[in-house]
């Protein structure tokens, strides 16, 4: 099976709706050929950066399909068993303060995280959420598959650039987000895609693998390979993505195969116990990836954490209850694991957590024992980035379903990652028709959080 049959067969769905958060088309071959890094080169060489511009990083844990907050972070234990949900509460470090029983791991370090329990926005869609929560703008377009703006990863790449020269600047684990893209940024700033299992012995980075046996001279016969696919495929090359093999380029692809890219993506050289702290599961062992690459140069790693649309048996083919029971150990030992490892390591200062997804679950369960979308509330989880942790923030009414304090909204997430690389929200970037159009809209930071 060649290269590109490959990449077809991995495309999957975490979600209800059947679109996959995977596109054949849309990852193209930046990711496997890493462009984005030639294209940060270029850009240092121009620029005369070839020196290391700062050390602060952040992962962000994307809960694609709307994670509910009764069975994560705000439970509802003296609700009606028709909101309380299936499952009983466990105490957190903080007295009256309680999350789901499948948060256990979490509950025992709350110490070191902050949950804010009263996020919300206006849709309910899994595509415009998705959009609105990775890029701070809704989509115009509903039904595209297309990000209309720049993801928070591009926008970092193209502003920022990586913390090390030899080091991407955006790197998307787990798969490519639903809308990971960079838009009118270019492909250049797409991320560095990396799909396959890390946490099995065989895992090696996809450039490296196209690399074996294949001289830098051949790759000249890439521009040839690219004329002659699709006009799908051409019309992706306009906006970028296959970029010319110039100098850079070369000097892209030797860097892929450099031993700090290399070293960076070796979980082989951590010791069993940091291993076993984090889990052996895929999530698991991928987010020990994010924190190896957050602290080796690369200043924004995402890392898809799929599988939370859970309305029920007959849209979904499971239970919400079912749901849970499967992904949640996996989900709550990694997260413990990786808050536990970053202040061990005295990383919590360089490194901001943050968990989040498009929207929350309705408070009522429904009759095929799941919850629907919900954009009216969810809670996400933050920690390290030297903000104020040990806190639960804002709160939401008895049954799980409004803000009643502190309300904020997913832009105010994403100011707090960029204030936390030290890109100011209001700084504006011309789109494709030359108009200046501003990182955020809504920018105000999370004030309990500094």
């Amino acid at each position: 099976m060649d290269t590109i049959d490959r990449m077809r067969h991995s495309i999957k769905s975490d979600y209800c709706d059947g679109v996959s958060r995977r596109s054949l088309i849309q990852a193209g071959l930046a990711g496997s050929f890493g462009l984005s890094m030639a294209d940060l080169q270029r850009l240092q060489a121009a620029h005369g950066l070839s020196k290391d511009h700062g050390e602060h990083a952040v992962i962000y844990v994307f809960m694609g399909g709307g994670p509910t907050q009764h069975e994560t972070y705000d439970p509802k234990p003296a609700a009606p068993a028709e909101y309380r949900g299936p499952f009983g509460v466990v105490r957190t470090t903080h007295a009256g303060i309680y999350f789901s029983e499948y948060m256990a791991r979490q509950a025992q370090v709350t110490d070191r995280v902050s949950v804010i329990r009263s996020i919300q926005h206006n849709s309910g869609s899994h595509t415009s959420g998705t959009h609105y929560a990775q890029t701070g703008y809704y989509l115009r377009e509903p039904n595209t598959k297309l990000n209309e703006m720049p993801n928070i990863g591009s926008v970092i790449s193209r502003v920022r650039g990586a913390n090390h020269p030899a080091m991407p600047p955006y790197v998307s684990l787990e798969g490519r987000l639903r809308y990971g893209d960079a838009a009118w940024l270019g492909g250049a700033h797409n991320a560095f895609t990396i799909d396959a299992d890390v946490s099995q012995p065989t895992f090696k980075i996809p450039s490296v693998d196209l690399l074996e046996g294949i001289s830098l001279d051949r790759l000249a016969d890439r521009r040839k390979l690219l004329e002659g696919v699709d006009a799908k495929r051409r019309f992706y090359d306009r906006r970028g993505t296959a970029d010319a093999l110039d100098k850079f380029s070369r000097q892209a692809f030797e860097t892929v195969s450099s031993g700090r890219v290399r070293t960076a993506f070796n979980l082989s050289k951590e010791d069993n116990k940091t291993r076993d702290l984090y889990g052996m599961s895929r999530f698991g062992q991928g987010l020990l990836l994010a924190r190896r690459l957050a602290e080796r140069g690369v200043p924004f790693i995402s890392i898809n954490s799929g599988g939370w649309d859970n309305h029920g048996a007959e849209v979904c083919g499971f239970t919400l209850e079912d749901s849970i029971k499967k992904r949640g150990p996996h989900f709550d030992q990694g997260i413990a694991g990786l808050v536990t490892d970053l202040y061990q390591r005295g990383l919590d200062q360089k490194i901001l957590v943050v968990c989040m997804g498009e929207f929350g679950r309705t408070p009522k369960i429904n009759q095929e024992a799941g919850r629907d979308h919900w954009g009216a509330l969810m809670s996400i989880l933050v920690s390290g980035g030297g903000l104020k942790v040990g806190q639960v923030i804002g709160a939401s009414d008895s049954k799980g379903g409004y803000p009643i304090e502190s309300p904020y909204r997913p832009e105010n997430v994403l100011a707090m990652m960029y204030r936390h690389l030290g890109i100011d929200p209001a700084m504006t970037l011309q789109d494709a028709n030359g108009r200046p159009r501003y990182l955020l809209e809504e920018r105000a930071f999370i004030k309990e959080l500094i």
